[in-house]
């Protein structure tokens, strides 16, 4: 078995290597080949850290309900993928396959969307920890991750309460 320290690095290495990805224009055909609706509607990453995610998501046509605000689904898209991308670049960094799925979604809007919402996730820490719980334990665990999306006043508009089962593959 490999010395610990040389596993940690390794794993740091695979984030690093990860958060590049996000910040280069292969992350948009990325989006394009696997998540073409989020590349439609113009998601975005502002910010991937092992501290928070940010991701936007502008108002325009392509988004906009019959109210002329942001529909509810590419809002959910966006709440969504702020706790699932630091879900992802930590599964991925583990020398061991991790499942990752979405079992509960609940949702509250406080006002209308009708600009650019950035959505924030900040404890991807807890989200590491219980994804590392799940490693050990080689049991499922879950995770109920929180992202508040703002307008550009910073006026709360959206808040997504993501539960995440995560899981070794045999």
């Amino acid at each position: 078995m490999e010395h610990p320290l040389v596993l940690i690095n390794e794993q740091q290495r695979r984030i690093d290597r990860f958060q590049r990805q996000v910040k280069s224009i292969g992350f948009r055909f990325f989006l394009l080949k696997t998540l073409p609706m989020a590349w439609l509607a113009g998601l975005r990453v502002k910010h991937l850290s092992m501290e928070r995610c940010e991701t936007t998501i502008p108002f325009k046509w392509l988004n906009q309900n019959p109210f002329r605000s942001t529909y509810f689904a590419v809002l959910s898209m966006a709440g969504e993928f702020a706790s699932g991308l630091p879900a992802l670049m930590i599964t991925r960094s583990h020398p061991v396959k991790i499942s990752l799925l979405v079992v509960d979604l609940q949702a509250t809007f406080s006002k209308k969307a009708t600009g650019k919402v950035t959505f924030v996730f900040d404890d991807v820490p807890a989200l590491a920890k219980t994804i590392q719980d799940a490693v050990e334990s080689k049991e499922g665990r879950t995770y109920q991750a929180t992202s508040i999306g703002s307008n550009s006043q910073g006026e709360e508009v959206a808040r997504f309460m993501v539960t995440w089962s995560f899981k070794t593959k045999s």
